[in-house]
């Protein structure tokens, strides 16, 4: 009889490795899971593209027939019916907006665009930067309401939404409820850097994943972690990023500033239940930053791993389980 320590070949009892992806929400999808042979691959493959095209088409700021985009759209104080789950990813955006004292805010979409981060704006318009400044913000949790019971949502002030830090933990938690109702218990799932992991691999080991060097255009691990049952995101400033001058804005806004988040936090990493809640609160305490994010980090009782950068080199803050285990 095997000990439970002891590592199996999947073909030894009777799984096969499965591996899709495909293209979605600017970039690419991935499922990697462990299942009985002679699974009907098409199916899968099928519905697991099923799961994130349904978000993308319900969430994009990029497709003006989305609900998001109808939304956005729509006469203020008029109640607009949307699908459940954009209702349930605004609903989870407000309440991480209030816990993370407003970091984490899905109203920043005019400043997203004007900072050339949105559709049709590839530069920053500095007039545009300089008149949304001037105005007062509103945080979408004080102008934003949702009938859950209807499905429907309204604004009560002019707002533009954009869910670029929520949707594609969402996406990812999507597609693991698609394994699960296949009976799949072993398996990856992810939408670029969000990640969500069920059980073990079949030889008895966690999934693992590169957590990346925050340096901007190069692709270099700087770890590996470990995981299974849980979802896992990073937020950074070294991927998508305008220069202006000799300085460099990445595309996290800071709703406090109307402009992006600038710390020396180059990385946020969160371990959460879903990946939504994940996604976003990688966001929130990027915006934070390393003193106010690790508080809260701690205070939540969080995982998470903030690195910073330190002149040439980097810094790691290590919080487990609210405990601030590590710093380098």
């Amino acid at each position: 009889m095997k000990m439970s320590s002891e590592r199996q070949d999947p073909c030894s009892i009777g799984l096969q490795r499965y591996n899709f992806s495909g293209a979605t929400m600017g970039t690419r999808y991935s499922a990697v899971f462990f299942a009985e042979a002679g699974r009907d691959e098409s199916a899968l493959a099928a519905r697991l593209f099923a799961a994130v095209n349904k978000v993308d088409q319900q969430m994009s700021t990029w497709k003006p027939d989305s609900d998001l985009s109808r939304l956005n759209a729509s006469p203020l104080q008029q109640w607009v019916e949307v699908p459940e789950e954009l209702v349930a990813v605004l609903a989870t955006s407000l309440g991480v907006s209030r816990q993370s004292h407003g970091a984490f805010d899905i109203g920043v979409g005019a400043l997203v665009n004007a900072w050339g981060f949105g559709p049709g704006t590839p530069q920053p318009d500095a007039h545009q930067i300089s008149m949304l400044k001037k105005q007062a913000y509103q945080p979408a949790c004080n102008v934003v309401d949702i009938d859950d019971a209807n499905n429907r949502v309204r604004k009560r002030a002019a707002i533009t939404l954009d869910l670029s830090g929520i949707a594609k933990g969402f996406g990812v938690d999507e597609m693991a409820r698609c394994l699960d109702s296949f009976g799949i218990t072993s398996y990856l799932v992810g939408i670029d850097g969000e990640m969500r992991a069920r059980g073990l691999k079949p030889d008895g080991r966690a999934w693992a994943i590169a957590v990346e060097k925050p340096v901007r255009g190069v692709r270099e691990a700087m770890g590996v972690m470990e995981f299974t049952d849980a979802a896992i995101a990073t937020s950074g400033d070294y991927r998508h990023w305008v220069q202006i001058a000799d300085t460099y804005y990445a595309h996290t806004m800071n709703p406090s500033l109307g402009s992006p988040s600038r710390t020396r936090v180059a990385a946020v990493t969160v371990v959460a239940t879903t990946c939504m809640l994940a996604d976003a609160w990688a966001t929130a305490l990027l915006v934070l930053g390393e003193d106010a994010g690790a508080q809260l980090a701690q205070e939540r009782n969080m995982n998470v791993l903030f690195v910073l950068r330190d002149g040439e080199g980097f810094q790691e803050i290590s919080i487990v389980d609210g405990q601030r285990e590590l710093q380098v």
